[in-house]
C-alpha cells in the first residue's frame, strides 16, 4: 500500500549504525531536498527510520531505512547430517547445501519492503556485501525496482553521490561468495569432523574439544610452524667483526666504521686482520662519495598495510584494529576501511579531502602549508584493483570526537598517512667516506637533510642529522680511537610478528583483506598459536602436531597453492569467466581425493599424536640425537612391538624397523644427513645392522626396504654410506642380481652377515679386531679388504673371497641355526680368479685361492 499516495522507497544497510547514518544524510536535517523530519521507530529485528524526500522523478517519495545484521542467510548442511555419529565425514563432499534465513531479520525485511516500488541496497561495497544483497532481495521478496549503491564513506556527500550513481547488484561476485561458503564448509567440516573423532578422548594429554582444519586457517598456521622449525634447526656458528671507530666531533660519541668485508668466520685470518690494521695506527681516508637521496612518500593505505601498522606499532592486533576501523567508518571518521587498492581512482577530490584537515588542532597547520605553499604533491601511482580507494580520513576528528585509546591511535594513524601521501618526499644526502688501514677498507656514513618533506607529519619515520666528523675530508690521515675484534654467533631469525604474518598471506592468496584478521585470531583462539610479547605467533605443541601430521601424509593440505590456486578459480567466477558449478564441482572431486588419502594415511598423523600426547612419551628418556635440530630424539613405545623415534622440537616421529631391537652406535652421525645411528639386530638372529632413522624414513637410494615391513636383514641398500662402509662381497648364497652384500657386524669383529638372507661368517678365532678397509680392494675380484689384527700381534689385509688362509678359517652357516654344512662361494665384486689385495698398508696374499672360504 503506499503511503498517502506517495511512492515508496526503502533502503537496507548491512549494519543499524550504518542505516542511522545513511538516514540521517538523506533526510537533510539541515536543509535541502529532504523534508528534515527524521523519524525512528522499532522494527521486527532492527530500527527503522522514516522520511520524505523525491527519488529520481518519482517526486516526493517515503523513504525507509533500515539495515540487516551481517548475513540474512547461513550455508548449513539439511539436517541429517548434523549428527556427527550418524555420518561418514566423507558423505559432506556430496551433500546438498542449503541456505538457512534468520527468521526474525527475514520477516522484518518482508514487513518493511512489502509493495516497495524501490528497494536500494547499501550493503558494504565488496564481493561479501554483493552477496548479502541478493539474501536481502530473496528475504524481502515481490519488490519494484532492485538497486544497488556504491559508496567509500558515510557522509553526506558520499551518500548522495552514491545515490545519482546506483548500478544493479553484480550476480557473478555473488556466487563466488558462495562457491566460497560451500567449499570451505565442506572441506572444513569433513576434515575437522574426522581428525575430531579419530583422537578425541583417544590420548589423556591432548587438550582440544575439536581438531580443526580450514582452508585458509591451516595454511596460516604452516607459517608461522615453518618460521618455528628454521629457529630450532640453526646451528649458532661463531664470526669475527673488526671493529674500528674513531672520534666525533662532541667527543661523546665514537663513530664505529663499517669493515668492508662485514664479517669472516675463521678466528685466526680475523686475528690476522686485527694485527694488520692495529699496525697502521691511522685511517688515510680514501675517498668521500657524495649523493643526493629521496625517501619517497608512501601509496594511498589499504587494509592490509593498516594492519600490519596496527599490529607492529600501535598496539593491537590484526582482529581488534578490524574491528576499531569499521567502528570509525560506521561513525563517518574515515572511508571503508576494506580495500586492496593504494592508488586514488580518477576524478578522486584530494584537495578536498585534504582541505578538511585545515581546522584539526594537530594537522591543521601542516596541511594549510601544503595547500597554500604549493607543496601539495600527487600521490605516487599505486595498485587500483577497482574495488574502493585507499583508506582516507572525512572528518577533522579530534580524539575526545572519536572516543580516544585505539580509535583514537588508529585514525591519527590512517589521518597522517593520508596526509603524507600527498606531501612532498623527504630528501637528503649522505656522505660516504672510504678509509684505508694497510690494504683492509673500511667506510663511515653521514646524513644531512635538505627538507623533511611528509616525514614531518609521520615523525617516526624522519630522518635526522648526523654528519660526519670535521676531521674526515679526503686525503686526510685520521687517528684510530679503538680497534678491537668482536666475537659473535649467528642468530636464527625470531618467530613471526603477526605485521610479518598479514603480509606473508597476502603475498601467497591465503585469505582477502577482510578475512585476514579473522583467520589470524582462528589459529589463536584454538590455541594453535600462542602470541607473545611483540606479537610474536609462537606455535603450541598442538600447533606443530597438526602441522607436522599434515606434511607427513599430504603437504599440500598445509602448503597455500591449494588454496591460492581456489582463490583464482573464484576469481574468474566473480568475473563471469567461470561457471559457479563447475568451479565448485571441480575442486569438490579434487579435495575428495585428498580427504580420501588423508583418511587411508592417518596412522602417519596418529603416530605423531601418541609421541606427542601420551603419558607414555614424558616417561621415556632421550635416545638419540636428531640430525635437524641437534637435541635428543625419545624412543616410544619401547616395550612393545612397534617403536618409534620422537623429536620433540619439531613434532616429528621416525618410524623403526618392525622385528627387531635397538641400540645406540656410541654417537656415530650418518654422512647424509647427521643423524645419529642405531644398532639394529634381527630379532631371534643376532644379526645387527646400522641404521639411520631419517634414511630410514625418507630413503636415498633405490631398493630400500618399506618402512611399515617385518625386516629381516639391512635397513638400508648397500649404496647407501652407512651399509657401504661395512659392506664386504656380494653373498655366495643369493642370486647376482639381488643385490645383497654380506656385511660386518658393527658389534663384533668376527661376524659378517649376508644384508638380505641368514647368512653368517664366523672369521677365525684367532682374530682379535676386524674392520673393512676404507681404500683398499682386491685386485682379482674387486671386493674390499678387511683390516686384520690377531691375537698374536700380527696385523694383515686379506680379501674374504681371494685369501686362502682367511678362507680356510671362515665358517660359513645360517642364523636359524647353530650349525650348518652348506656350501656357499664367496664372489668378488668384479671377475674371479688368483690375486692380492691392492691398496694401503702391509698385508699377507699370493698363493693358491679357491675365492671362497673353506666351510669347517
Amino acid at each position: 500500500a503506499k503511503v498517502r499516495g506517495m511512492r515508496r522507497v526503502v533502503c537496507v544497510a548491512e549494519k543499524p549504525s550504518l542505516a542511522h547514518a545513511i538516514a540521517r544524510a538523506l533526510a537533510n536535517d539541515d536543509g535541502g531536498e529532504g523534508d528534515g523530519s527524521l523519524r525512528t521507530r522499532r522494527g521486527g529485528a532492527t530500527d527503522v527510520h522514516e522520511f520524505t524526500r523525491p527519488f529520481d522523478g518519482l517526486g516526493a517519495c517515503a523513504w525507509r531505512v533500515t539495515s540487516v545484521t551481517g548475513h540474512v542467510m547461513s550455508v548449513e548442511f539439511p539436517e541429517r547430517y548434523a549428527n556427527w555419529d550418524q555420518c561418514d565425514p566423507g558423505e559432506l563432499f556430496a551433500a546438498r547445501v542449503v541456505k538457512r534465513a534468520d527468521g526474525r531479520v527475514a520477516r522484518h525485511l518482508e514487513t518493511e519492503a512489502k509493495g516497495c516500488d524501490v528497494l536500494i541496497l547499501w550493503l558494504d561495497c565488496d564481493r561479501e556485501g554483493e552477496n548479502i544483497c541478493f539474501e536481502v532481495i530473496e528475504a524481502c521478496g515481490r519488490v519494484g525496482k532492485v538497486l544497488r549503491a556504491k559508496f567509500s564513506a558515510v557522509t553526506k556527500d558520499s551518500v548522495e553521490r552514491a545515490l545519482r550513481t546506483l548500478v544493479e547488484p553484480n550476480i557473478n561476485e555473488a556466487l563466488a561468495v558462495d562457491a566460497r561458503q560451500e567449499l570451505d564448509l565442506k572441506m572444513g567440516v569433513a576434515f575437522t569432523r574426522f581428525q575430531t573423532q579419530y583422537f578425541l578422548n583417544k590420548y589423556d594429554r591432548l587438550d582440544a574439544r575439536v581438531v580443526s582444519y580450514g582452508p585458509c586457517q591451516t595454511p596460516t598456521l604452516g607459517f608461522c610452524v615453518e618460521r618455528h622449525l628454521e629457529i630450532i634447526r640453526h646451528v649458532p656458528e661463531p664470526y669475527w667483526v673488526l671493529d674500528v671507530a674513531i672520534s666525533r666531533d662532541d667527543d661523546v660519541d665514537d663513530v664505529v666504521l663499517a669493515w668492508s668485508r662485514s664479517r669472516i668466520f675463521d678466528e685466526l685470518a680475523a686475528r690476522v686482520f686485527l694485527q694488520l690494521v692495529h699496525d697502521a695506527v691511522r685511517l688515510r681516508v680514501v675517498a668521500i662519495d657524495v649523493k643526493e637521496e629521496k625517501r619517497v612518500r608512501p601509496s594511498g593505505l589499504n587494509t592490509v598495510e593498516m594492519l600490519k601498522t596496527a599490529s607492529a606499532g600501535l598496539g593491537m592486533g590484526a582482529h581488534r584494529a578490524m574491528q576499531v576501523a569499521e567502528r570509525l567508518y560506521m561513525a563517518g571518521h574515515i572511508s571503508y576501511p576494506r580495500t586492496e587498492s593504494t592508488a586514488y581512482p580518477r576524478g578522486f577530490e584530494l584537495k578536498e579531502t585534504l582541505g578538511i584537515q585545515k581546522s584539526h588542532p594537530t594537522y591543521g597547520e601542516f596541511v594549510s602549508r601544503l595547500l597554500e605553499d604549493g607543496a601539495f604533491t600527487a600521490p605516487r601511482r599505486g595498485v587500483d584493483v577497482g574495488d574502493h580507494p585507499p583508506i582516507t580520513p572525512m572528518r577533522a576528528s579530534t580524539e575526545d570526537q572519536v572516543g580516544g585509546g585505539e580509535a583514537w591511535r588508529l585514525y591519527d594513524f590512517i589521518a597522517r598517512h593520508f596526509i603524507a601521501s600527498v606531501s612532498p618526499d623527504c630528501e637528503y644526502e649522505t656522505q660516504t667516506a672510504r678509509f684505508d688501514a694497510n690494504g683492509e677498507s673500511f667506510s663511515a656514513q653521514g646524513v644531512r637533510v635538505i627538507t623533511h618533506g611528509w616525514t614531518e607529519i609521520m615523525p617516526r619515520r624522519m630522518i635526522k642529522d648526523c654528519p660526519l666528523p670535521t676531521c674526515v675530508v679526503p686525503g686526510a690521515n685520521v687517528e684510530m680511537k679503538s680497534v678491537r675484534l668482536r666475537s659473535e654467533m649467528t642468530a636464527p631469525p625470531g618467530y613471526l610478528t603477526e605485521s610479518e604474518l598479514i603480509g606473508i598471506m597476502e603475498k601467497n592468496g591465503i585469505g582477502t583483506d577482510a578475512s585476514i584478521p579473522t583467520h589470524i585470531n582462528n589459529i589463536q583462539v584454538r590455541k594453535y598459536v600462542d602470541i607473545e610479547k611483540g606479537r610474536r605467533m609462537v606455535p603450541t605443541q598442538l600447533g606443530i602436531t597438526l602441522v607436522q601430521g599434515y606434511y607427513a601424509i599430504d603437504a599440500e593440505l598445509v602448503l597455500p597453492t591449494v588454496r591460492r590456486h581456489v582463490e583464482q578459480q573464484l576469481d574468474l567466477v566473480a568475473k563471469g569467466e567461470a561457471p559457479y558449478e563447475g568451479v565448485v564441482s571441480h575442486t569438490l572431486a579434487q579435495m575428495f581425493d585428498k580427504f580420501n588419502f588423508f583418511t587411508t594415511n592417518i596412522a602417519a598423523m596418529d603416530a605423531l599424536f601418541e609421541a606427542s600426547f601420551s603419558h607414555t612419551t614424558t616417561e621415556s628418556t632421550p635416545y638419540s640425537k636428531c640430525g635437524r635440530c641437534l637435541r635428543y630424539l625419545k624412543l616410544v613405545g619401547a616395550s612393545g612391538r612397534i617403536q618409534r623415534l620422537y623429536c620433540p622440537m619439531e613434532e616429528v616421529v621416525y618410524e623403526l624397523p618392525i622385528g627387531g631391537a635397538f641400540k645406540q652406535f656410541n654417537g656415530k652421525t650418518c654422512a647424509l644427513c647427521g643423524f645419529e645411528l642405531l644398532i639394529f639386530t634381527v630379532k631371534g638372529t643376532g644379526r645387527n645392522f646400522p641404521l639411520c632413522p631419517f634414511c630410514f624414513n625418507h630413503p636415498p637410494y633405490e631398493g630400500s626396504p618399506r618402512v611399515k615391513a617385518m625386516l629381516r636383514g639391512s635397513p638400508h641398500p648397500c649404496t647407501h654410506p652407512v651399509a657401504d662402509a661395512l659392506a664386504v662381497c656380494p653373498c655366495p648364497e643369493c642370486p647376482p642380481d639381488k643385490g645383497s652384500m654380506v656385511m660386518l657386524d658393527p658389534t663384533s669383529g668376527y661376524k659378517l652377515h649376508c644384508s638380505t638372507c641368514d647368512v653368517l661368517m664366523k672369521l677365525p678365532a684367532n682374530i682379535r679386531k676386524v674392520s673393512v678397509s676404507e681404500d683398499a680392494e682386491c685386485a682379482a675380484c674387486q671386493a674390499k679388504c678387511l683390516d686384520l689384527e690377531y691375537f698374536s700381534g700380527d696385523k694383515t689385509l686379506a680379501c674374504l673371497a681371494c685369501e686362502d688362509e682367511l678362507s680356510e678359517g671362515t665358517k660359513l652357516v645360517h642364523s636359524r641355526n647353530t650349525s650348518s654344512d652348506g656350501r656357499g662361494r664367496v664372489r668378488g665384486r668384479g671377475r674371479g680368479g688368483r690375486g692380492g689385495s691392492r691398496g694401503r698398508g702391509d698385508h699377507s696374499g699370493g698363493g693358491a685361492s679357491r675365492c671362497a672360504p673353506k666351510l669347517a
